[in-house]
C-alpha cells in the first residue's frame, strides 16, 4: 500500500476517523520529520556557537558563568539526541505499521496523546500502570 496520499496543511486527525488511517501516518510521519529536522538545525546552531565563542574570559565569574552556559546548552543538545532516537524509533514504527498502538496491551494509544506525544509508544492507563511500578520499586 504504497500510494501517495495528500493531505493540506489545516488538517488535524480526530477521535471519530478510523485510527491510523492513510492520512494520519501522513500527518504524523509529517510532523515527525519536521520536529527532527528542527532538532537538527538546533544542534547545528549550538555547534557553530560553541565553535565560534571559544574566547578566554579573563574574569573568574564571568568564565564560571559562561562554563555553566555551555554545561546546560550541552545537556539540553544530549536530551535532544535522545529524543531524535525517539523520534527515529516512531518513524520505523510507521514504516511499518505499528505506530500509535501500545507496546504493552496492542491497543490504540489514541488520537489526543499521540498529538501531544508523538513519539509514545504506551497508552495513558498503560503508562501510569507502568510509573506506578516504577515507583513501588524506587520505594523499596
Amino acid at each position: 500500500m504504497n500510494e501517495i496520499i495528500d493531505i493540506d496543511d489545516s488538517y488535524s486527525p480526530s477521535e471519530g476517523e478510523p485510527f491510523m488511517n492513510p492520512r494520519q501516518q501522513v500527518y504524523f510521519r509529517r510532523r515527525l520529520l519536521a520536529w527532527r529536522r528542527d532538532i537538527l538545525k538546533e544542534s547545528q546552531s549550538t555547534v557553530e556557537t560553541l565553535q565560534s565563542d571559544t574566547h578566554n574570559v579573563p574574569d573568574l565569574t564571568d568564565r564560571a558563568s559562561e562554563e555553566t552556559d555551555r554545561a546546560l546548552e550541552l545537556r539540553t543538545r544530549d536530551r535532544q539526541r535522545k529524543l531524535i532516537s525517539k523520534i527515529d524509533s516512531a518513524l520505523r514504527r510507521l514504516d511499518e505499521g505499528e505506530y500509535g498502538y501500545c507496546e504493552a496491551t496492542g491497543e490504540p494509544i489514541g488520537i489526543r496523546r499521540l498529538i501531544a506525544r508523538p513519539t509514545a509508544t504506551l497508552s495513558l492507563a498503560a503508562q501510569e500502570a507502568h510509573e506506578r511500578r516504577e515507583k513501588v520499586y524506587r520505594d523499596d
